[in-house]
């Protein structure tokens, strides 16, 4: 399979499964969960900077972060939002690339100051799975405040896919 099928697969299924999970955060009460519903919009803010990051990264632009989150904890419809825009971004960058341009190693700066490089394919497979952990974790908070997470598989993405096709 190309890789720029795989990652756009890929890309595809996370924007999906971020709609899912925010559809079921908005389920959150914040008078009966307050506690619940701030943990978990500060681990999905840390997928949004990483994914904000790597944006910057992959376009050879500083990302002005200095930390793997934001000091002020956003509106949930805020980051819902944020989060759309740049997994569009992702899906229309992978779309664009060529199997010539995911070799292609690109120079860095981590938050931390320290330089790093990586593949522009390896920079886009760490985005497309980095997340997969985090929403376990905020699924695992859905559950516990008494709200089934979403199944996030790539399977079940994949499923719903083919029950659409002819």
């Amino acid at each position: 399979m190309q890789t720029r099928k795989l990652l756009l697969k890929l890309f595809e299924y996370k924007g999906w499964a971020n709609a899912d999970l925010y559809t079921l955060m908005h389920s959150l009460k914040s008078d009966l969960h307050a506690r619940e519903l701030h943990d978990a919009i500060r681990i999905l803010n840390h997928i949004y900077v990483v994914d904000q990051i790597f944006v910057a990264n992959l376009q050879g632009k500083r990302h002005g972060y200095t930390s793997l989150n934001t000091k002020e904890t956003p509106a949930l419809r805020d980051l819902q939002l944020g989060v759309q825009v740049v997994d569009e971004w992702y899906v229309a960058y992978v779309a664009a690339q060529t199997e010539i341009g995911f070799a292609e190693d690109i120079d860095f700066t981590f938050v931390d100051g320290k330089p790093g490089r990586m593949s522009r394919g390896e920079m886009l497979l760490h985005v497309a799975t980095h997340g997969n952990y985090h929403r376990g974790a905020v699924g695992r908070i859905l559950f516990q405040a008494g709200i089934q997470p979403p199944k996030d598989t790539l399977t079940v993405f994949m499923g719903q896919q083919a029950a659409y096709l002819p």
